[in-house]
């Protein structure tokens, strides 16, 4: 069976006005550094990579100063000239 409840008050909604701000001077601003985000990729992920990137990617690493790349490209071409 359920009662009705009787002696319940009623609250009254009050709304709070948020303090109004006042402009800053534009003289006073300063100008803000663009914000940089870094990722870093974990050993695993960089080995996955490096070993799914095409021969032409390691070329053009290379050439741009890549000391891995340099090295991969130097042993391969040591083994094409031990093969011939």
């Amino acid at each position: 069976m359920v009662n009705p409840v009787s002696n319940a008050t009623k609250v009254a909604a009050v709304q709070q006005s948020a303090p109004a701000r006042q402009p800053a001077p534009a003289a006073s601003a300063k100008p803000q550094p663009a914000i940089t985000d870094t990722v870093q990729i974990s050993a695993a992920a960089k080995n996955l990579q490096e070993s799914t990137e095409t021969s032409v990617q390691t070329s053009q690493e290379a050439r741009s100063g890549d000391p891995q790349a340099q090295k991969l490209l130097a042993k391969e071409e040591a083994a094409q000239s031990a093969t011939k």
